[in-house]
Parts: structure tokens; sequence; C-alpha cells
């Protein structure tokens, strides 16, 4: 499979790495094709399918795209990869909107609105999965944790483009859990932030989300 991922930072180059061991092509892309961290990227992989370039090449590139930006840069991110070029794609959305411009961060929306909820507004034609977004990116693939893999939740209106990011978690480690509707971002972000909360207050950033039923069947 081909994968557009946008963004250079630590998150875009965790997933661009997993998706190279799943031995899919990949692309990592930034505004600037020449970049430092997506070149150091693409050369210590040391593989053929490991390509970089900008943000509209990689979402010509990607069958699936991966959008993994800072939530101040999305809106931009988006508008240069083209919204055109984005349609008919599944677009895994790794972003929450955490606005830190007073301090400690905080949600920049909530309760009626969600950031996947606007990026899947802003690309009607595109099919956004939310999920990835409650986890540190050293733990996004295969995490290993002493009690088991933690859990991962994904939102989305298409059944088809879950079902890949449903295997897509799969061949990463993580048991999957379905929330429905983008709507379920709002429950993603707010869970994100309560990640971000914990790590704060003392928990460090190695800790991630387990869904426990008692086996009973009720």
């Amino acid at each position: 499979m081909k994968i557009g991922v946008i963004g250079s930072g630590e998150v875009g180059r965790a997933l661009a790495t997993g998706f190279l061991s799943r031995g899919d092509d990949v692309m990592l892309s930034a505004r600037d094709a020449k970049k430092k961290e997506i070149v150091e990227w693409a050369s210590k992989a040391g593989s053929a399918k490991a390509r970089t370039g900008t943000f509209a090449d990689a979402a010509t590139f990607g069958e699936v795209i991966v959008l993994a930006t800072s939530w101040s840069g999305t809106e931009g991110a988006l508008k240069l990869a083209g919204i055109e070029r984005l349609a008919g794609k599944v677009v895994v959305d790794v972003t929450n909107p955490l606005d830190t411009s007073g301090g400690p961060p905080r949600l920049a929306l909530g309760h009626s609105d969600s950031g996947g909820e606007q990026i899947q507004r802003r690309l009607p034609k595109s099919k956004v999965v939310k999920a990835f977004n409650i986890i540190n990116a050293a733990l996004m693939v295969r995490p290993k944790f002493a009690g088991g893999p933690p859990d991962m939740f994904i939102a989305g209106n298409d059944a088809e483009a879950k079902a890949v990011v449903t295997q897509i978690c799969t061949d990463f480690g993580w048991p999957t859990h379905d929330l429905g509707g983008i709507e379920g971002s709002r429950m993603l972000e707010s869970l994100a932030m309560l990640w971000v909360t914990l790590g704060i207050r003392g928990l460090g950033w190695v800790h991630g989300f387990k869904l426990l039923r008692d086996g009973s069947g009720g």
C-alpha cells in the first residue's frame, strides 16, 4: 500500500517507520521537501520504499494519508496538500486540538465539535478516521507494556475506511475499538487531554489506556 504522511514531527516519523516495517511504500512530507528531518529519516530508513516530498506530493502519492501535524499547522498543511488530491482517500487523523498559548495544554474544541469533525468538514470527499491520538509517538507501533498492549479507539463515518485503519492498528499491535461516527473524536480528543494531564502530573509519558471487561458477558 502507498502511504502519504503529512507532518514531519516525531509522530509522523514514528508512523512512517511503522508503515515501512509493514512493507508499505511511504512518503514522509513537509512544507519543504528538503527539510532536514525528513531527509534524515529517509537516509536512516535505508529503504527504497522510503520517500520524501512536499505535502502536495504526499497527498498525490498516498492511497492512505496520515495527518500528523500540530493543530496550529493543520489547516495550512491541508491547503498545501490540496483538498482535491485527498478526495476519495482514507485520511487517518492523528491530530489533537490543543491550545498551549496560555500555559499548560488545554483543549481548543470540545462538547459540540472536535478536530476530527472539523477536518472531515474541510475534506468532504475524504474518509476521515480518528486514530493514534491517545499515545506517545514512541509507543504507536507495537507498544510493549508489562500488562499487554493498551487499546486503540477509532472514530469515523465510513465503515470501509475504519476497516482499513483497524487492520493498520492490528498490524501495529493494537486491539481496536470502534466508537462510531467521526463525532466520536470529541471523546478521543478529551481522552488525549486526560493522557496529557496524567503526564504533566507526574505519571510520565509511557502510559496508555486499556478497556477491561469482567468476562461475565454482562
